[in-house]
């Protein structure tokens, strides 16, 4: 049995329909009746936290229960927000002619692929980054597994980008020193030897460039500051969902492989929907000798990872009564 009653930072996440939101949900009920704050967030763009507690929530802080709020991304607002904070930038070292152009590129970039994903990794990037100060345990119900890998590898990949772009802007830098003292008469304008270039073009190429580095440092130190909470075991678990079948077992297994790989804390996985032993018909035996094949299978290939059984339900779970049942079936320590 695994224990999350010590992680600030819990992600779960397992291939598409195995139950990651029920479970999720479930581990912040358990959570919060434990004493912890927990702030439980959907980042997954086809959100159910709102269907599993059967109630609206939406890309803002809402109660779901005592000591439990909830909250789902939007990607699109988040490409939004990110889009208009550089287009502001741009704007402000650029000439008011230029605006059409620079709005037509911004909104290029809009639809550009990856533009989604790497918003939201900033939002979340600052989620755990800010919001540790106001709650104990912050949960992410992520998309499926292929979503989760690249979200939780693109740190330390954008992490080399910043540095990458760094380095250009420094150069670009040096390049302009050596064109300003190349310039005729130490770069006074050729009509006009009394002018003083440093009034405003080289004022304002100072001005841009010191924000682009200062914004690319901030960015590098966050992104280096998550990859150290996302690779700490005594902070981050990694919660994989599946049922006990061919599919969800294969991509478990495949998951599980290249999160190790990257030195990500896996805390254990969550065996959702097992039939249960009073059966009375055919089919069900037939589907529960399967099952208990597969069930063997996750014992074998799992056998060095802690494993958590929940039972298959009569009806499906929806609304906060239903999910404590299922909270009720996670272990306590």
């Amino acid at each position: 049995m695994f224990s999350l009653n010590t992680k600030k930072i819990i992600f779960v996440g397992g291939k598409g329909g195995v139950g990651k939101t029920t479970v999720s949900s479930a581990i912040a009920l358990q959570q919060a009746e434990l004493g912890r704050r927990v702030l439980l967030i959907s980042t997954d763009p086809a959100h159910s936290l709102a269907d599993a507690f059967d109630r609206p929530i939406g890309d803002s802080k809402t109660k779901v229960a005592v000591g439990v709020d909830a909250l789902e991304i939007d990607p699109d607002r988040e490409v939004d927000a990110h889009i208009e904070r550089v287009m502001r930038t741009m704007k402000r070292f650029s000439k008011p002619d230029m605006f059409p152009e620079i709005e037509r590129q911004m909104r290029l970039t809009q639809q550009s692929p990856g533009a989604q994903e790497a918003a939201l990794l900033e939002r979340i990037a600052r989620i755990i980054d800010e919001e540790p100060a106001h709650y104990d345990v912050i949960i992410f119900d992520t998309a499926p597994t292929g979503h989760t890998l690249r979200l939780l590898s693109l740190p330390e990949a954008m992490a080399a980008w910043t540095q990458g772009l760094l380095k250009q802007s420094q150069k670009a830098k040096q390049l302009e020193g050596v064109l300003e003292h190349l310039s005729p008469k130490a770069g006074k304008d050729i009509t006009n030897p009394m002018a003083d270039p440093t009034q405003h073009e080289t004022a304002t190429m100072d001005d841009r460039t010191a924000e682009i580095t200062e914004t690319l440092l901030r960015r590098q130190r966050l992104f280096h500051r998550i990859r150290h909470v996302l690779t700490d075991p005594q902070q981050t678990g990694l919660v994989f969902v599946l049922t006990p079948e061919k599919l969800p077992i294969l991509e478990t297994t495949r998951a599980v492989a290249a999160l190790k790989s990257e030195h990500l804390p896996i805390a254990g996985l969550v065996i959702n929907r097992n039939l249960p032993d009073l059966i009375d018909s055919d089919f069900f035996a037939q589907r529960r000798q399967q099952e208990s094949l597969y069930r063997e299978e996750i014992e074998n290939i799992f056998a060095d990872l802690s494993r958590v059984y929940l039972p298959l339900f009569p009806t499906d779970l929806h609304g906060l009564a239903a999910l404590q049942k299922v909270c009720a079936e996670l272990p306590r320590d």
